[in-house]
């Protein structure tokens, strides 16, 4: 399964002047504020620029143009129009080093990609496009370093479960402003799928969806995506940073599995398979994102030999999640992975000689029972989880719900003594810092074999809200009431949003939780909550008095 792998790296990090990176966000804020369409007889480019996937010698460029007004996303209106792309080592684009053209067309909702070659290892550069004489803002980003160096830091930001209609994207404007990333590690959720006051209901809805209803056809998926990418801070956040992504279930419908979805009607809403191959073709075109020979999402970059990160896809091939309390979770024919996959991943993790092993993994691999919770927090956490209240013991849509491919992998990095294994983590809208023990119900007398960060949502409803009471008025007994079940649970947070920011060096990988103030406002503030680290060659999390600076 080579073909899966892209051998990048990211080894020193450099960091770049902070004048650089707010001259890129200035230019994406000024994109998204710029003169309506119907006013614009040029071409124009209303969702700004992105890049992604850094390798050593190469990085993806992306953006959207409209060539015309009547030429919106999903419209599958406009003419053809050249895209000419240069990448600089400076802002001003004196000093230019790669060049190219391309073609931006409807059969591709005018959203074009370049894959640049023959950059230096480990560097900064500047991008921007031009069509009809019109120039795109400027966005920064950064190559991997050399696969064989020795990098002594690599730092993302870390993010997930972006819903547009509750809240505005003020986490991703505090890791804009950062000069210190080498790159934004977004783990899936990164649009929402559900119709316009559904998730949440009208009456806490922020902004508006675009389309107002569901999504399903290629056209929905298209106008989502292009909505997305007009929020100033998210414009900001691909303008200064490049982004690895990884797809969960809302890029499709909520738990979504290989031959269906919960929020999937067969008939009305069409053929699932129908349904996915249109969510897939909008995703590639609108991310910038290196899509497998297979179509999927997983792959591999490497940070030099400090770390190789490696990206899961828990949606593609993932049997249907088990009914609750039908003992099928343990099913070994049931899988979340799927075999290539997860064949795919251990041998990446034994062949591998980075000092450390992160895995962007969508959904919490962690065990966790929730069965011994308060019934009155049973009942809405049940509802955050997407599961019925009555007897809820595990998240199925989780990895404990397959827990025959967990059981699999983790007796893997066991056996085979693989060390400094960290799983990344979104979906749950909380932030866990977890030990990965072998065998939970033995913890702490048996091995933790691996860690596990989870950050929580940027936007999407978390406990409180679903309670609609202020953070940390019952929230803290739920997750009293979770770590007394789950010893290996060292935090959790149930009712805060933002965003983390992941450190690692040789010696350790510490993860930063920082918070907003209050995701309704579009001036938000951020700040450090907490930090946990795994010290190389412990498999455990402690806590971290400070953030890395």
């Amino acid at each position: 399964m080579t073909s899966h792998s892209i051998s990048p790296a990211p080894t020193r990090r450099t960091v770049v002047k902070a004048a650089a990176v707010t001259a890129a966000t200035a230019d994406a804020l000024a994109a998204a504020a710029g003169p309506a369409l119907a006013d614009a007889p040029a071409p124009a480019f209303p969702q700004g620029v992105a890049s992604g996937d850094p390798l050593p010698g190469s990085v993806l460029l992306w953006t959207r143009v409209t060539p015309s007004p009547e030429a919106v996303p999903g419209s599958g209106l406009g003419a053809d129009v050249r895209v000419d792309w240069e990448v600089a080592e400076d802002r001003g684009f004196a000093r230019v080093v790669a060049s190219g053209a391309t073609t931006a067309g409807a059969a591709a909702d005018h959203t074009v990609k370049a894959d640049v070659r023959g950059l230096r290892p480990a560097t900064a550069y500047f991008f921007r496009f031009t069509a009809g004489g019109t120039v795109s803002p400027t966005g920064r980003t950064r190559t991997a370093p050399a696969a064989d160096s020795a990098a002594p830091g690599v730092r993302f930001g870390v993010v997930s479960c972006a819903n547009y209609e509750a809240g505005h994207f003020s986490a991703y404007r505090h890791l804009a402003a950062r000069a210190d990333l080498d790159a934004i590690l977004h783990l899936g959720d990164y649009i929402y799928e559900y119709a316009s006051g559904v998730y949440p209901k009208a009456e806490d809805t922020v902004r508006t969806h675009e389309p107002r209803h569901e999504i399903v056809s290629l056209a929905d998926y298209r106008t989502r995506h292009g909505r997305y990418k007009t929020d100033p801070d998210l414009q900001a956040l691909h303008a200064a940073h490049p982004v690895v992504a990884i797809w969960d279930d809302h890029e499709f419908a909520n738990d979504a599995w290989t031959g269906g979805a919960e929020n999937h009607t067969p008939g009305a809403e069409g053929e699932w398979a129908a349904r996915v191959a249109a969510a897939k073709r909008a995703y590639f075109e609108w991310m910038p994102v290196r899509a497998s020979t297979e179509g999927t999402v997983f792959r591999r970059l490497r940070f030099g030999r400090l770390a190789d990160l490696h990206l899961l896809d828990l949606r593609s091939f993932r049997s249907a999640q088990a009914k609750t309390g039908s003992g099928t979770v343990d099913d070994p024919d049931r899988t979340i992975t799927g075999r290539a996959q997860l064949d795919w991943l251990k041998s990446g993790l034994a062949g591998s000689d980075a000092a450390w092993q992160l895995v962007g993994t969508s959904v919490m691999i962690s065990p966790v029972a929730f069965g011994s919770l308060p019934a009155y927090l049973l009942e809405p956490l049940a509802g955050l989880l997407g599961l019925p209240a009555e007897g809820i013991a595990v998240n199925v849509d989780q990895w404990d719900g397959y827990t025959d491919d967990r059981k699999e992998l983790l007796a893997h990095l066991s056996s085979r003594a693989i060390r400094n294994t960290v799983f990344l983590t979104g979906d749950i809208h909380m932030a866990w810092a977890n030990d990965v023990p072998a065998r939970a119900a033995t913890y702490p007398l048996s091995a933790s074999v691996a860690t596990e960060f989870v950050v929580t949502s940027v936007t999407s409803d978390n406990l409180d809200d679903l309670l609609n009471v202020a953070p940390g008025t019952l929230s803290v007994v739920a997750a009293g009431a979770v770590k007394a079940a789950n010893r290996h649970v060292k935090w959790v947070d149930m009712d805060h949003h933002g965003y983390g920011v992941l450190d690692v060096t040789a010696e350790r990988s510490q993860m930063d939780y920082y918070t907003v103030s209050d995701k309704r406002d579009p001036a938000a503030s951020a700040s450090w909550a907490r930090s946990y680290r795994t010290a190389s060659g412990t498999q455990r999390v402690e806590r971290v008095y400070q953030p890395v600076i």
